[in-house]
């Protein structure tokens, strides 16, 4: 009887998904105009002059970020320059050459020369040849906060002490007491993986969050700590209570909702969320919040996911989303609430 009632369950599940996902289907952006890692409006021109080898647009974009005080997007300016110059830096070399002390030039370079050192054998060591270029760029930025970011990530990588990256942090904070890029590398400086524990990455992402500006999204930092959590083995403090990872979600969930649908600014925090709600099984909350990303997958935290399926971070997205779809449909009875069906007595009945 056991085997029957397994198969007859797994047979109505199998027509509901069928039925169904066709219509959850229909809520989400199609799989061929989702992008991964999509530059915004103003950093799209300055790649695609990057490309063509001319580093001026790179230049202004940067000096209007740093002129205006945008640290945010500044901070993601870098990073995404760097990233595309990791294999066509040609641009960033003729930028570099012609202006040698640009403070923009210097940081886009440290930025790359960083991540460079990052994925040697021997990180820390060559990390630590870099520390009189993180210094220099740090020093020469009296309001900046994205070198002192740049500074913190350097320190973890380069075994740097508590009282060093304390340090460092004061700095940092002085500069831009909300700045995302920064709370984000001293959680990882925190975190079980690194120098802290599950409880100390937590207690430090919930108090940020409670002490973030409105619309800040260090208020989602807690979704960040509780991915950490989700991936890496308990320690010594034990796995991260499922009771905090849920309120973690549901604090990045309000911040999500406060902005537009398909809104690019937001679009790594609801893809890290997304990742949340997927491995708590939180199948409605992932349908919608795959609905606000609409096309803009992002490659954290999808790239560095070590689950099973595809290795490409797109892949891992749409395969997510099609996850959930699928569990949605197969939840969902076979007959709606509220539609008129024939019973044994009716028409076609039996």
């Amino acid at each position: 009887m056991h085997s029957t009632m397994s198969l007859l369950r797994a047979l109505v599940g199998t027509l509901r998904s069928a039925r169904h996902a066709p219509r959850f289907a229909a809520g989400l952006v199609p799989d061929d105009d989702v992008l991964l890692d999509a530059p915004d409006e103003r950093l799209a021109p300055a790649l695609v002059a990057a490309a063509l080898g001319d580093p001026e647009p790179a230049a202004k974009l940067l000096a209007t970020t740093r002129d205006a005080g945008e640290w945010e997007d500044r901070d993601r300016y870098v990073t995404r320059l760097a990233t595309f110059a990791y294999n066509r830096g040609g641009w960033l070399t003729r930028w570099a050459s012609a202006t040698p002390r640009d403070p923009d030039a210097l940081l886009v370079t440290a930025q790359l020369s960083v991540r460079r050192a990052w994925e040697s054998p021997a990180r820390a060591e060559r990390l630590r040849e870099l520390a009189p270029l993180i210094e220099e760029i740090a020093g020469d930025a009296p309001h900046d906060p994205v070198p002192w970011r740049l500074a913190l990530d350097h320190a973890r990588g380069a075994h740097a002490g508590h009282a060093v990256f304390e340090s460092l942090w004061e700095q940092a904070v002085r500069r831009s007491p909300h700045h995302y890029g920064c709370h984000v590398a001293a959680l990882k400086y925190l975190s079980a993986q690194w120098y802290g524990s599950h409880r100390a990455a937590f207690d430090f992402a919930e108090q940020a969050a409670d002490d973030a500006a409105p619309g800040s999204l260090v208020g989602a930092l807690p979704v960040r700590a509780a991915y950490d959590g989700l991936r890496v083995p308990p320690g010594p403090d034990g796995s991260v209570p499922a009771a905090r990872v849920d309120r973690a979600v549901t604090r990045a969930l309000a911040l999500s909702a406060e902005f537009p649908v398909g809104d690019p600014w937001p679009a790594e925090v609801r893809n890290l969320l997304a990742y949340v709600l997927v491995a708590r099984e939180r199948w409605e909350e992932a349908w919608e919040e795959f609905g606000r990303i609409g096309p803009y997958a992002t490659s954290f935290p999808w790239g560095a996911a070590r689950d099973t399926g595809p290795a490409d971070p797109l892949l891992r997205f749409l395969a997510a989303r099609d996850r959930v779809r699928g569990e949605l449909a197969r939840r969902t009875p076979l007959r709606g609430p509220g539609r008129g069906t024939a019973g044994r007595g009716g028409p076609g009945g039996h």
